[in-house]
């Protein structure tokens, strides 16, 4: 078959690298462009389904069922803490899923997620609760919570390597956007499924109406698979490995790219902070504190998506005009903006003046999410690129949106007052926003070393 040479350009080092890939007809590039970005949006839609349902449920259900206590907020902070600990097991999920993917394939590590996940999710499902077995209903939830967090953990990265690397060197952000759009889609799945079973189950909800949710998944994720499965491997991961692949990618982007992991770590892990704080931490906080209906939140929550459903796409072609970095430091400064005004408004007790700061505070972090994608994915070579980008984004998972409800909850106990959730946010953004500056000028440097 004809051979073209296509380049992929190591930000990382300065270096550009001349690969060799399989020659198609643009009809047939168009076909698999579309088959990649179809799959990585379902899939990790699927992911995400699994993912908030538990996080809605630790909000919602999971205090009293499997951590009961005479102090509220203790079996609440019981609930979250399982719900962290699904962020522990992320960057193991992503460091095994990014070792074998970078030197066996993408496409394999993908599947596997979805297995993964999908197993973990329906046996949530099934746990009994604490009145039933006692300590061992907690302890199966944590077990299961950490499988999902495995799952999720191999997931991401391998997703947005793979559409990115499948993408026209001037169309990154946008084919990067369709992994990033199966959050907000994964969330509004899971909010309506919780609608609906509140609506259908009535009483019954608390007790074991919301099983039903944790249990179809095992539908969702079926289909999630077969659309995998019908993928072609990413061209630039089977050139990166045609002499030989890299051993231990993990230990190679700790040795090699030590400054671009630690600074993407904080890129990808402060958006988190804002959107589980007011998508996720806010369902409890708003219920108990305020007072809103629980159904309300959750509507909410809908909208969200919908809206970041569509700004992403649109913000994502934006960044390809006009750059990354100036489309991250807008979404920080936003993000630090709508989190000063969320409390104000959230507090009121007035549904409709919740559902605005709502909506403008997870809409600003769309900016941010529309170029996380192209921003890792530059900071790795293609050969270890599966790795560096899973590593950066899980344990910037950790470090921001996995400890959120936690830390938010303990200062609103601390302090007694909203201003300080505000502040923590205001503070993380201000550090994403020197991150992604220096991250830029770091990759410029090294470019002009490499080129001098």
């Amino acid at each position: 078959m004809p051979q073209h040479h296509d380049t992929d350009t190591d930000t990382g080092t300065g270096t550009s690298t001349t690969i060799q890939v399989t020659a198609l007809s643009e009809t047939e590039k168009g076909r698999e462009a579309r088959r990649v970005v179809g799959a990585t949006f379902l899939g990790t839609t699927m992911e995400w389904y699994d993912f908030f349902l538990y996080a809605a449920s630790a909000a919602l259900i999971f205090g009293p069922q499997f951590f009961p206590s005479d102090n509220a907020t203790a079996s609440q902070l019981g609930a979250f803490a399982t719900f962290a600990f699904g962020f522990i097991a992320r960057p193991i999920g992503g460091i095994l899923a990014g070792h074998f993917g970078d030197r066996i394939g993408r496409k394999r590590m993908l599947v596997l997620s979805l297995y993964l996940m999908g197993g973990a999710t329906v046996l949530i499902g099934l746990i009994p609760t604490y009145e039933s077995i006692g300590l061992w209903a907690p302890a199966l939830l944590t077990i299961l919570r950490l499988v999902q967090g495995l799952g999720v953990g191999a997931e991401w990265g391998g997703a947005v390597t793979m559409a990115v690397e499948h993408a026209p060197a001037d169309k990154r952000s946008l084919y990067g956007a369709a992994p990033t759009m199966g959050l907000p889609a994964g969330l509004m799945l899971a909010n309506l499924m919780l609608i609906i079973l509140m609506a259908t189950t009535g009483p019954a909800f608390q007790e074991w109406g919301w099983r039903i949710g944790f249990v179809i998944s095992f539908l969702l994720v079926v289909v999630g698979i077969w659309s995998r499965r019908r993928l072609g491997e990413s061209p630039l991961f089977e050139e990166s490995v045609k002499n030989e692949p890299t051993k231990v990618p993990f230990l190679e982007v700790f040795r090699r790219f030590t400054p671009q992991l630690l600074l993407t770590i904080f890129v990808a892990g402060v958006p988190s902070i804002l959107s589980y704080i007011v998508l996720t931490w806010a369902l409890s906080y708003g219920t108990v504190e305020i007072g809103y209906g629980q159904t309300s939140l959750l509507w909410i929550g809908i909208a969200c998506c919908v809206l970041q459903l569509c700004m992403l796409p649109w913000l994502a072609r934006r960044a390809d005009r006009t750059g990354l970095t100036r489309m991250a430091v807008l979404g920080a400064v936003l993000m630090a903006a709508t989190a000063l005004l969320f409390f104000p408004l959230f507090n009121t007790g007035n549904i409709w003046l919740a559902a605005l700061a709502t909506i403008l505070a997870h809409a600003s972090t769309s900016f941010a999410w529309s170029v996380v994608p192209p921003i890792l994915t530059q900071a790795f070579p293609a050969s270890i690129r599966y790795s560096g980008i899973s590593m950066g984004y899980q344990f910037g998972a950790i470090a921001g949106g996995g400890f959120a409800p936690l830390i938010a909850t303990s200062l609103l106990a601390q302090t007694g007052t909203s201003w300080s959730v505000a502040v923590y946010v205001v503070i993380a953004c201000l550090v994403m926003m020197v991150c992604t500056v220096t991250l830029t000028r770091f990759q410029t440097h090294r470019d002009y070393a490499e080129h001098s």
